[in-house]
């Protein structure tokens, strides 16, 4: 958009780093955060109130400036685009929707070992209320999958879109002569015959981060020249830490028995480290609950990777069993072993699951079609 002249772009951010060229970015904090006497159902919305009452002051300063803008486009849930209808009452508001919280039949109630109670239930009913204020404010709304579309309410829907962001296809995509070297931290397994790949922002049961452990244990003893490769950050992104406060890396590597020397734990990589992961993937696993689909499954398929990933509704809204990927239960680190382990048996017979797995994001997913249809929805308002 910026690079079109006739647009004047605004970005509003609380982060420092980073810039693009032709955008004026503005940075806004908020004053505090929620505080700690205040009702624990309602830190989220106070949290968001304070997120939207500093985009409120950076966009008065902008429209002090004369900058009144035709859209703003704001990411729901955190509280940004709150009152962005009180300062700029004629400007069309869209909306990003990812997600809509509920206490039964999506991630808060899907592990049984981890039973929600009446105080949970009740929360979860509040933690939708910034995102409601941004269903009545905005005058349409974007949501990338049709999985996350279903958990928002039925009387919303009209004003809503499914279209996903997109993937970059011509970056990730496949290079069946990667070797897996990343110099800057020191991993060399040019030489390794298996890898086992795994990527997530933390390492939590969200995304299934135990049961992938408790398999990578077993595949271990069955495969004496498997190497895993675990790409994220020491920590908890989605849902709750453990009580005693480790981290669920340390109480995994405590628990099982593992040659550490064939377990690589990546931190944060940049986006060519990460490609180079996927590329020189033998099988990957990709694990989540009933929640928000992870981009990095579908980048992981564009890069052509053998996908071994949980049969949760939003992934099987894109992977077919056997077709262009295969399916697991996600509370069983034994199949998620046995299938990792089948997918290495036979590596050319499963060759045609990873063009399948391609194929499925070059028809559906790719950025250089979506993001036409992204950019007309926005003109359309």
């Amino acid at each position: 958009m910026a690079r079109d002249p006739v647009n004047q772009v605004v970005f509003a951010t609380s982060r420092e780093e980073g810039r693009i060229p032709g955008v004026h970015k503005v940075v806004f904090k908020p004053s505090r955060s929620a505080r700690q006497e205040t009702h624990h159902y309602v830190r989220p919305l106070e949290n968001a109130v304070l997120q939207g009452q500093a985009v409120y002051r950076v966009a008065d300063q902008l429209r002090a400036e004369g900058f009144i803008p035709d859209i703003v486009y704001g990411h729901s849930g955190w509280g940004p685009a709150l009152f962005i209808k009180d300062i700029f009452p004629q400007a069309k508001l869209l909306c990003y929707f990812e997600w809509f919280y509920h206490a039964h039949g999506s991630d808060a109630d899907f592990d049984s070992s981890e039973p929600l109670t009446r105080d949970g239930e009740a929360r979860i009913r509040i933690r939708n209320a910034p995102i409601l204020i941004d269903l009545y404010s905005c005058d349409a709304g974007l949501c990338p999958t049709p999985w996350q579309l279903r958990q928002f309410p039925d009387e919303y829907h009209g004003k809503m879109t499914v279209l996903h962001d997109g993937i970059d296809t011509s970056f990730f995509s496949p290079n069946p002569k990667a070797k897996l070297v990343l110099s800057r931290i020191g991993l060399d397994l040019s030489q390794a015959e298996e890898i086992v790949t795994y990527v997530s922002r933390g390492m939590e049961p969200y995304r299934g981060f135990p049961q992938f452990m408790e398999a990578l244990s077993m595949l271990q003893k069955r495969r004496p020249r498997c190497h895993a490769v675990i790409v994220g950050e020491d920590r908890v992104a989605y849902g709750r830490p453990l009580a005693e406060g480790k981290t669920y890396k340390q109480a995994m590597l405590e628990k099982l028995d593992f040659d550490t020397s064939r377990v690589h734990f990546t931190g944060l990589l940049s986006y060519p480290e990460y490609r180079t992961v996927l590329q020189a993937s033998s099988v990957h696993v990709y694990l989540t609950r009933p929640f928000v689909l992870s981009w990095s499954m579908l980048e992981a398929m564009s890069a052509g990777c053998l996908l071994v990933a949980s049969n949760a509704p939003p992934v099987a809204e894109v992977i077919q069993d056997d077709v262009n990927g295969l399916l697991v239960d996600f509370f069983s680190p034994r199949e998620i072993a046995d299938r990792v382990e089948e997918a290495l048996d036979d590596p050319g017979r499963k060759a045609s699951i990873r063009v399948r797995a391609r194929e499925t994001i070059r028809d559906k997913y790719d950025l250089a079609a979506l993001l036409p249809r992204h950019l007309a929805w926005m003109k359309e308002a």
